[in-house]
């Protein structure tokens, strides 16, 4: 497993936004994880109609070979796998009246589908 500690600013494997941070950690206090051990896992999958797609749950640590990084306090877990896809990738929390909830904001993304579920690296 590497490590590496941030506040959110410093040029990492993804960065988290100050919001989808604070957000997240209440989360996982509202479900009685420990923040000092648990984290959001952000992993990428097949599907969907441009063939890939984000995916995001709470885990209580990390796996062996994942990478691990503090952003705001919260821990992120990234599978070696997903990080190729999401390497330089930032996550925000929007809450708003249009939509509310994370999204992930990729540089490496050359097209998404229409709803904006997807996307092709």
């Amino acid at each position: 497993m590497s490590t590496s500690t941030a506040d959110g600013t410093t040029d990492q494997a993804v960065e988290v936004s100050e919001q989808a941070a604070e957000k997240a950690l209440a989360l996982m206090e509202s479900e009685g994880m420990d923040t000092d051990i648990g984290g959001l896992r952000l992993f990428v999958q097949q599907g969907g109609c441009a063939g890939l797609s984000y995916g995001m749950r709470f885990d209580n640590e990390p796996e062996e070979d994942d990478t691990v990084t503090v952003h705001h306090g919260l821990r992120v877990f990234v599978d070696p796998s997903s990080l190729s896809y999401i390497d330089g990738s930032r996550l925000e929390f929007e809450d708003g009246l249009q939509a509310e909830g994370f999204h992930v904001e990729n540089p490496n993304v050359v097209s998404e589908c229409g709803c904006g579920e997807s996307f092709r690296t």
